[in-house]
């Protein structure tokens, strides 16, 4: 699939990585999350079963990583935020590849300038809610409470959360929903899908930073996504946090790889 996904350079999802993790607080290495899933997407078909339907027939383009630097997240941020802004006003759907979650701060704030309405669903086994992680405003721990702060508290549902602060359960609690609620709840508004897939259960993604017991099956996250993406108006979305020099089989990365397939014909769908 990675020289199918090469070779699209026109289309109305733009796919892009940005290899950003300088606040990661546990395991280090989601910056090489982007190059591994096109490398792993080699194995893949493009067709697929799930939802009956190929990658070939999709309206989409990979437009390659982003260069960012290291140390102090603003600069990235701003460079990620710039860039998605510019996939927006081209009427595109960003698809952004982590990279960890702090990056989706700068896609939220992109896409909240031209949608003023729009609804965040943030699948994670974390509830990133902090107000701040090592005495630091800017942290993938903390990416949920500065989004918040964006575009309120009430206009963020969560999906899969299992780990959180006590001072963040409250929230945790507050924000808890299902497919079914949040269809109902978001539909007719903008929404933006972020996917940390440390949702997943570690036996299925190892190769992430903070892996957490407990989690979803590759079926039961398929179960989820598809339905969102299909029918509510999706128009920006994200998948971060694999860490794939983590897991020395490569088979976290297929897994995000297969992911990354079924959203980008479930998005595809969406827009036609």
């Amino acid at each position: 699939m990675t020289q199918f996904m090469a070779s699209r350079t026109q289309g109305d999802i733009c796919l892009f990585g940005a290899p950003f993790d300088s606040t990661t607080s546990f395991r280090p290495g989601a910056r090489f999350g982007p190059a591994a899933i096109r490398e792993a997407s080699y194995g893949l078909e493009t067709f697929s079963p799930i939802q009956n339907a190929d990658l070939e027939d999709c309206s989409f383009m990979d437009k390659g990583d982003l260069e960012l630097p290291f140390g102090d997240p603003r600069p990235a941020l701003t460079a990620i935020e710039e860039y998605t802004a510019g996939i927006i006003a081209q009427d595109k759907i960003p698809l952004m590849l982590g990279g960890e979650h702090l990056i989706s701060l700068s896609s939220l704030r992109a896409a909240s300038h031209v949608y003023k309405d729009i609804k965040l669903i943030h699948l994670d086994a974390h509830a990133d809610l902090r107000d701040s992680y090592l005495g630091q405003k800017l942290s993938h721990a903390t990416v949920m409470k500065r989004i918040s702060e964006v575009i309120g508290l009430d206009a963020v549902r969560q999906i899969g959360i299992r780990s959180c602060t006590r001072e963040e359960y409250p929230n945790v609690k507050r924000l808890r929903s299902d497919t079914k609620a949040i269809i109902g709840w978001a539909s007719g508004s903008p929404c933006y899908i972020t996917c940390d897939l440390d949702i997943l259960d570690p036996s299925v993604l190892p190769g992430t930073g903070t892996p957490e017991p407990g989690g979803l099956s590759f079926s039961e996250l398929i179960d989820i996504l598809v339905p969102l993406i299909s029918k509510l108006n999706v128009v920006c979305m994200d998948i971060v946090e694999l860490s794939p020099r983590l897991d020395p089989s490569d088979v976290s990365s297929v897994v995000a790889a297969k992911i990354l397939r079924e959203c980008i014909i479930a998005l595809n769908n969406n827009t036609d």
